[in-house]
């Protein structure tokens, strides 16, 4: 018995110009910005990443669909390199090659083929692999290399903690915010991308530059990154408002980390987020909130991937809730 049924639907049927390859390519070219710059910046070490993940993670979807699925492969659509792409952009430049291929394993094998493949799986791909190293390998997970320009070498490299991580740690040790920020990169540098850091966290203006091109041709909506930056712009500017001293000011928690990464690359995934433009609002303001809180009053410095693998788990709630009515209906 063949299992493999047509679904019909009712109408309307709604075509358009664009296809599951040319989406996934929109969203790599989208990433080339921050790529050259994380190449100027961290060299070899930026390029070694990115190819290991992204062979690694077509590498490991080819397997299992060959030998597991016996199915036709999908490799060629996309979703594996660009998943490999957005992990690479998730962890140090330094990652040794062992951890670089597990996340990618954890990435493809346990968070997309295990449930059935794209278009199926609840979470972000790329950020269960990210949360997964960060848990098991925190110490080569928070070892992030400093920038040197054009070094392109494998020697090894001073590191240091991030900016988060500096006011982090600063503010543990009874440091007030106005002190920690002398000896914190500033914001120029932050939003050019002089700075440590993941691939995806150095340089703000090289991600809206890809940014802008997604929404050009329409690949995102500007509901999932404009409620997302807005609530962490508006609750951390509260808390700022609030006690100056203990929490940092709305424009830091917007250049640093990975906010701009998270709320233009990764929280706007068709798979993985809400499917109305109302949910959309609900599904950032959700991420936004997590990630103030998370940065503000929890363990680690970054909580941009905890936010959005959290609301991910919500969005079968969100889409019940924003069902939209029947075509036809009054």
């Amino acid at each position: 018995m063949n299992t493999k049924l047509l679904t019909v639907s009712p109408s309307p049927h709604v075509h358009g110009p664009n296809s599951t390859d040319r989406i996934m390519l929109d969203v790599i070219i989208a990433l080339i910005p921050a790529l050259i710059v994380s190449l100027i910046f961290f060299g070899l070490w930026a390029l070694k990443v990115t190819l290991i993940a992204v062979l690694s993670c077509v590498l490991f979807e080819y397997l299992i669909q060959k030998f597991l699925f016996k199915g036709v492969s999908t490799v060629r659509d996309g979703s594996a390199a660009l998943s490999g792409l957005l992990l690479a952009f998730n962890v140090p430049s330094s990652l040794p090659v062992w951890m670089i291929i597990i996340g990618s394993f954890v990435t493809i094998a346990v968070a997309k083929m295990s449930f059935g493949g794209l278009g199926k799986n609840p979470f972000n791909p790329a950020l269960v692999g990210r949360v997964f190293l960060l848990i098991c390998f925190p110490v080569q997970m928070t070892n992030w290399p400093l920038p040197r320009v054009f070094n392109f070498s494998f020697s090894d490299a001073a590191t240091g903690a991030t900016a988060l991580g500096k006011l982090k740690e600063g503010i543990l040790l009874g440091n007030t915010v106005p002190e920690l920020m002398k000896e914190i990169p500033s914001y120029l540098n932050l939003f050019l991308g002089n700075i440590n850091g993941s691939l995806g966290e150095i340089s703000a203006l090289a991600l809206l530059l890809g940014a802008a091109y997604l929404l050009l041709k329409k690949i995102i909506s500007f509901h999932i990154p404009l409620s997302y930056i807005l609530t962490v712009v508006i609750f951390s500017g509260i808390l700022w408002l609030s006690n100056g001293d203990r929490f940092a000011d709305p424009l830091f928690h917007l250049l640093s980390g990975g906010l701009i990464l998270g709320a233009f690359y990764m929280a706007t995934d068709m798979v993985t987020s809400p499917m109305t433009p109302k949910g959309m609002i609900i599904f950032g303001f959700g991420c936004g909130i997590l990630t103030v809180l998370i940065r503000s009053f929890g363990a680690y410095p970054e909580g941009v991937s905890f936010a959005i693998l959290i609301m991910n788990a919500t969005v079968p709630l969100i889409n019940n809730f924003c069902k939209p009515k029947r075509f036809g209906d009054k």
